[in-house]
């Protein structure tokens, strides 16, 4: 990752990363198919663990929006990087899947979203992460200027103002 704010994305090597982890070839190529290999699988574990953070935690919120956005925030630099890189469209798409999981199991064990049926929650989801990557995408776009707490305050009133009006 810390590559990526160096150089150019598409100039890294995976010699550059063998340098850089001091592991050998045969170990990087057990473990990876290629630089951008790692590269998504660091960004998976990422986002799944997000995805998962709130599981079981007494608290009306679907994912943590604003510890995502305190990350984004101090790292602003690999943000800016890894949107020139042009590898945000992959970056968007595991998020969209594992916030999507992460959103519908969420509702399933909230008790503020019991009335909505198992047949809502998977398209309902889908849309709250979709959301909740436009929001990203905006506050990235206007400089990250809004605080993470609004931002997070701002998304969950939007998730409950739709979930609460799919149960009347």
């Amino acid at each position: 990752m810390a590559l990526v704010q160096e150089k150019d994305f598409d100039t890294i090597t995976v010699q550059d990363v063998l340098d850089r982890a001091q592991v050998g070839r045969s170990t990087f190529y057990t473990h990876f198919r290629d630089r951008d290999d790692l590269f998504l699988s660091e960004v998976d574990e990422f986002y799944q663990y997000l995805a998962t953070a709130l599981a079981g935690k007494p608290s009306d919120r679907v994912l943590p929006v604003r510890e995502m956005l305190e990350h984004m925030s101090q790292a602003r630099e690999f943000v800016q990087a890894l949107m020139a890189s042009g590898r945000m469209h992959d970056v968007i798409g595991l998020a969209q899947e594992h916030f999507a999981r992460g959103i519908a199991a969420r509702l399933a064990e909230l008790p503020r979203a019991r009335g909505i049926s198992a047949a809502q929650r998977g398209p309902m989801a889908h849309a709250l992460a979709g959301a909740l990557l436009s929001m990203q995408s905006w506050w990235i776009d206007h400089g990250m200027a809004d605080s993470p707490a609004d931002m997070d305050e701002m998304y969950h009133r939007l998730v409950w103002s739709g979930v609460d009006s799919s149960r009347q």
